[in-house]
């Protein structure tokens, strides 16, 4: 049997070996195999990210928006000239299919860059006049060394959409990937480097959150954090970062409503109702996991969702026809299981799915689960009043619309809300 390949933090412009010399498994979730080997990061490793950044942040602030935007721009080309590879390597990785990674990952990618590196030539200035001796003026200048920490559902497309912006205006990072999902970061730093990207303007470490992130939180010399994930790790994200007066961004969970009127096209309407609520196995923060149907149509629209859920295909993220592959870690999938177990103990029904599958070949021991449909819950039920992040939606009929607002707004997330 082949050893999986150890892949390197990137710091500096050079891809090294992380200073506890420990490594995490990384699984093909679709084949639970091993397929690459990740670092576990601790804080010696980003204490070094940090002074790479460091050192590289007057020369790339200093950078005419032109040749920072010409080097986006070469990055961007990158990445396009091997979205292939990007696409197989992240259905590896992440367990999404081949072909949803190339339309919606990999295609965002190319777009972050491009997009950045237009907006940064582009730019507007400022300026109020408060009297007839008194202008105020807008100064907009880099920050220095910026924090990302990118989640695993979108693994490059997030990571770009950090970077990018980032570097585009003079700053300089250290990106943290999940650990789950690091291959496509690592065929990045190649292709930022093969774009000329100078040494330590981008710096990536890999690793867990406890081992590597918190470290990157809480460092005194990065003045920036930029974190997409779960909402209680971002709240000591937000703890961590307010305490030592830094800028942050956060985009946390969602448990986002599909809200269904009776004058709707049913035909037009149900397509889009599913990609919302099983996309990417309904890995995505911004998916519809919250279904309320007005009363007259209820019936009929359940029906139909039970009938076309139940087409849906679920199995080897390689194969075209396939809309569902597997989750991302066994972990995760017997949590979401768990909350379909629970959904029953709170009076739900599962009406479709719920099940793991029995799939053949190779991919008999993957993290799948078919696509679930439940009924019945109350609005107080935690089902419905928290993130499951899988391919599970509740479905739920009101007679107004005033109630239809009032139990979308009944959550405490917000995000798409």
């Amino acid at each position: 049997m082949n050893q999986a390949p150890k892949i390197q933090n990137f710091i500096d412009g050079e891809w090294i070996e992380p200073r506890s010399g420990h490594y995490l498994d990384n699984r093909n979730p679709a084949t639970d195999e091993v397929f690459s080997k990740v670092p576990d990061s601790g804080p010696e490793d980003i204490e070094l990210a940090v002074l790479s950044a460091q050192k590289a942040f007057p020369a790339w602030s200093e950078k005419s928006s032109q040749e920072r935007a010409d080097i986006l721009y070469r990055i961007a080309d990158g990445i396009e000239g091997r979205k292939e590879e990007f696409a197989k390597l992240e259905s590896k990785d992440q367990g999404k299919t081949v072909d949803l990674a190339l339309k919606m990952d990999i295609s965002r990618a190319i777009l972050n860059f491009r997009f950045f590196a237009g907006a940064v030539l582009h730019v507007e200035n400022e300026s109020t006049q408060t009297d007839s001796n008194t202008i105020n003026f807008v100064l907009r200048k880099p920050v220095g060394v910026a924090g990302l920490i990118s989640p695993w559902n979108l693994p490059l497309y997030l990571a770009t959409w950090k970077i990018a912006p980032a570097i585009a205006v003079g700053n300089t990072c250290i990106l943290k990937p999940s650990e789950f999902t690091s291959m496509t970061v690592d065929l990045l730093t190649q292709v930022m480097k093969e774009a000329g990207l100078p040494e330590g303007v981008v710096n990536v470490v890999y690793g867990t959150g406890a081992h590597a992130g918190e470290p990157l939180v809480k460092h005194p010399e990065v003045k920036l954090i930029s974190f997409t994930g779960g909402t209680e790790t971002g709240k000591k994200i937000g703890a961590w970062a307010g305490a030592l007066n830094k800028k942050v961004s956060l985009e946390l969970g969602g448990k986002n409503a599909t809200i269904v009127f009776a004058d709707c096209d049913l035909s037009k309407t149900m397509p889009h109702v599913l990609r919302a609520s099983f996309l990417n196995q309904g890995e995505i923060c911004l998916c519809g996991s919250r279904i309320y149907v007005e009363e007259k149509i209820y019936d009929q629209f359940l029906h139909q969702l039970i009938e076309q859920t139940m087409l849906l295909k679920v199995g080897d993220p390689s194969d075209s026809a396939t809309f569902l592959g597997p989750l991302v870690s066994r972990a995760h999938r017997d949590k979401v299981k768990s909350y379909i177990d629970l959904a029953t103990k709170e009076g739900g029904k599962v009406v479709s799915g719920g099940q793991v599958p029995k799939l053949g070949g190779g991919i008999s021991r993957g993290y799948f689960l078919e696509p679930t449909i439940i009924t019945g819950l109350s609005e107080d039920s935690r089902c419905i009043q928290e993130e499951i992040f899988g391919p599970v939606v509740t479905v739920s009929k009101f007679k107004t619309e005033d109630e239809a607002i009032e139990k979308a707004n009944g959550v405490k997330y917000g995000l798409s809300a």
